[in-house]
């Protein structure tokens, strides 16, 4: 069900909110809605794992002390030579 809702903007965010929405094909009630919704879902703490990332998973052995900071410095050094 939808419902109206008054909101007192700034004129150039209204402005610039409506070139975006006409851009972009929708409206700025519709952009506002999405936004809205989007910091108020509630955020699963179980992130699912996909079956391609599980069958990934220990694929790679490394061993106890291996160092990735020294490992990615190294790769960005021969990198950017």
């Amino acid at each position: 069900m939808d419902s109206k809702l008054t909101v007192r903007l700034d004129s150039n965010v209204i402005s610039r909110a409506k070139s975006y929405a006409r851009n972009h094909n929708i409206s700025v009630s519709r952009m506002i809605e999405s936004y809205l919704d989007s910091v108020t879902q509630q955020k699963s703490k179980d992130i699912e794992i996909t079956p391609l990332v599980r069958s990934l998973s220990g694929v790679v052995k490394l061993t106890a002390d291996y160092d990735f900071k020294k490992d990615y410095g190294n790769y960005l050094s021969d990198k950017y030579k």
